[in-house]
């Protein structure tokens, strides 16, 4: 089973919005898919709930008060965790998964606090002797603002691989409403944000 885990200090930088597009992504191409909610909110659940029935199926996991171990047979695995993580509680979820996705938005507050998380990651031996890949994703993007560009100078630092950068639209907050993603949808407008994402299933997929 190949586990991807979601994760970022700072709330609110887009962590769910991957998690669930990650996990309709690997269900919508056929993939036995598990989605575990690490949140006490428990957005990504909240999202399986809503999803139809006609949907790609995947399976929700509550782990908002405990890590538990996961069905047998699954093909992939996306922890969606939640903000402010403790020390013990970053080393418990980094153990488990193979990727460690990192979404930063176009903020100051947010890249202060992901450089953070990415100093904390990179006191962790897994992560220090590169035995866990980190793909670092910018996220919500609008092309031509200055926001963006500070961004990316932000991220040409990081020492991480930026796999990819994901444009903002309102197709997220839209699909979110109905359990359904991206991948979920067809027409060229979806498809060319859907493209967004193409570099970063090709990276998780080199590392399963």
């Amino acid at each position: 089973m190949l586990t991807v885990l979601v994760a970022n200090i700072k709330g609110g930088c887009g962590k769910t919005t991957i998690a669930t597009h990650l996990a309709a992504a690997f269900a919508t191409a056929g993939q036995n898919t598990l989605l575990a909610d690490v949140d006490r909110q428990k957005s990504s659940l909240g999202w399986v709930d809503r999803r139809p029935a006609d949907a790609a199926p995947l399976t929700g996991l509550d782990w908002s008060k405990d890590l538990a171990t996961p069905p047998k047979g699954s093909g992939r695995l996306v922890i969606d965790a939640p903000a402010a993580l403790k020390t013990r509680q970053i080393e418990e979820l980094v153990k488990l998964a193979d990727v460690i996705v990192l979404p930063v938005l176009p903020s100051a507050f947010d890249e202060q606090a992901t450089r953070r998380f990415l100093d904390k990651l990179e006191e962790l031996k897994p992560i220090a002797k590169n035995k866990k890949a980190v793909a670092v994703v910018g996220n919500r993007l609008r092309a031509r603002t200055k926001s963006a560009d500070r961004l990316d100078e932000f991220l040409d630092g990081v020492g991480h691989k930026v796999v990819t950068r994901i444009r903002d639209t309102q197709l997220y907050p839209d699909t979110a409403a109905t359990g359904l993603s991206l991948f979920d949808l067809k027409g060229k407008r979806v498809g060319d944000y859907r493209a967004d994402w193409e570099p970063l299933l090709s990276y998780i997929a080199l590392v399963g």
